[in-house]
């Protein structure tokens, strides 16, 4: 199953991740995960958010780059080797990582890794011909990490 990510690009500055947030909230899309990198002046936002579409669309009309991609969000056991088992899968298969995140969903059960890859519909057969579930943008926006803990 395939799911979505957003992908911002901004200036290294305060207050982009401010216009950002402020957009999505506006529009009333929950974000779901995030990373943020930067190189030189310039930095991507990466987002996994509830309503994809629609959120690329409230941010380019707030005037900002945006790229939606497909992206495959991987369940993995929450275990030493859990992400290993899978790496060692697209490495034998020549397949690249462009871009992933990852979070627990059940501690010393599962977890999720999001990867962005240049192969995604190869991809996609070998996860499934390998035992391997995917998440799609409805039930990766539907998980609650770590809600088994009180804060």
């Amino acid at each position: 199953m395939i799911a979505y990510q957003l992908s911002v690009f901004a200036e290294d500055k305060p207050g982009q991740l401010a216009h950002v947030t402020g957009a999505l909230a506006k529009a009333e899309i929950s974000i779901r995960a995030t990373t943020i990198s930067t190189a030189g002046s310039s930095g991507v936002i990466n987002l996994i958010v509830d309503e994809p579409k629609h959120a690329e669309k409230v941010l380019t009309e707030a005037g900002m780059t945006v790229h939606l991609k497909n992206v495959l969000a991987v369940l993995i056991p929450d275990k030493p080797g859990g992400l290993n088992k899978l790496m060692q899968l697209l490495y034998r298969e020549g397949i690249n990582i462009n871009n992933a995140c990852g979070f627990v969903l059940e501690c010393s059960e599962k977890a999720v890794f999001v990867v962005d890859v240049d192969q995604i519909e190869k991809t996609e057969i070998l996860l499934e011909k390998n035992g391997f579930k995917t998440l799609d943008t409805e039930a990766l926006s539907a998980i609650e990490p770590f809600h088994y803990m009180k804060y």
